[in-house]
């Protein structure tokens, strides 16, 4: 990313001759301006402090998760991957969701997780993010095996790969912005100041600008989407796992999401999984593909691989797709 300069908070503005006694903070440039062209100078400075304040934000994360991916450790003669499944298995009862599945992400690209329903894509990432165990295989994440890890443990994975659910898993009793702001409380070192400007920033980025003040319940599935990537993005994690994330969301929203995502993978060269029925949305964003089926990874590869593969389920899946969804 290029290098670019960052405008400072003016935290403790001088003394003007033009300061209001009562304290009101001072206005040298706009003091003697007409009411809205002074509110306007006002909030053009505001909008310049919180783009510099988001800006300087995600240049931290985006150099972050540089550090991270040069720091994961070398899995034989090979470079590592950011996260790996290594014949993993599990199973709910007699009812067989993962067998023996293999995949992997390296740092900074994105894979798609295809496949019907009930195949265990779901079940994938609730494993890589703790609330499922395996009953057997690794499960490495950053390099580390994580699948005997405790809680206590996995609360420090969770602070490097977080997770957007299909509902938003947004907090509905505080509004949007205050939803925003809850891990850069809970984790970064901030002022209130910088808090509320980069959670506003954030909100900016990803297309709901100037909902800071709305419940959850007041907007659209796609809208709550786009606050939870908001939200995730304030921990400024290394990776992010996507469960569905264009499910009962309209084909306009749909493909704003991917092009968020993607932009994403770049500007701040996040690692991503992404579980999706929508080939479109697979096509725009991977860079390999697995397909589960019947609890194996039936294909685990580039789109371009899978579309040319003479497997008969594989095609049927395609082409079923390219009914639902003609070009």
């Amino acid at each position: 990313m290029p290098e670019s300069e960052h405008t400072e908070l003016q935290t403790s503005p001088p003394i003007s001759p033009h300061a209001d006694p009562v304290g009101d903070s001072p206005r040298p440039d706009t003091e003697s301006l007409p009411d809205s062209a002074a509110q306007a100078a006002d909030s053009a400075e505001t909008a310049a402090q919180t783009a510099a304040q988001v800006e300087e934000f995600m240049e931290q994360a985006a150099q972050q998760n540089e550090a991270a991916a040069e720091a994961v450790p070398d899995q034989g003669n090979k470079p590592g991957s950011y996260i790996a499944f290594e014949s993993v298995s599990k199973s709910f009862g007699d009812f067989v969701v993962l067998k023996d599945v293999s995949f992997f992400v390296n740092s900074g690209e994105t894979l798609c997780i295809l496949g019907r329903s009930g195949v265990g894509k779901s079940v994938s990432l609730q494993i890589l993010m703790g609330f499922l165990k395996p009953d057997s295989g690794i499960v490495r994440v950053a390099g580390e095996d994580i699948a005997g890890f405790d809680e206590a443990q996995m609360q420090q994975i969770r602070r490097k790969v977080t997770m957007v659910f299909q509902n938003g898993a947004l907090f509905d009793s505080i509004s949007v912005g205050e939803n925003v702001a809850f891990p850069l409380r809970e984790h970064k070192e901030l002022a209130e100041d910088q808090i509320l400007q980069v959670s506003k920033g954030l909100l900016e980025m990803v297309g709901v600008a100037g909902m800071d003040n709305l419940l959850p319940s007041d907007l659209s599935t796609g809208m709550k989407r786009s606050v939870a990537i908001a939200r995730a993005l304030a921990s400024q994690p290394e990776a992010i796992l996507y469960d569905e994330p264009t499910t009962m969301v309209d084909p306009l929203m749909g493909h704003l999401l991917g092009d968020l995502i993607k932009r994403l993978k770049y500007q701040l060269h996040l690692t991503s999984i992404v579980v999706t029925h929508d080939m479109r949305f697979a096509k725009k964003l991977a860079d390999r593909v697995v397909f589960l089926d019947q609890g194996k990874a039936r294909f685990f590869g580039t789109m371009a691989e899978m579309e040319a593969s003479p497997d008969p389920v594989l095609q049927e899946f395609l082409n079923l797709d390219a009914l639902v969804l003609p070009a």
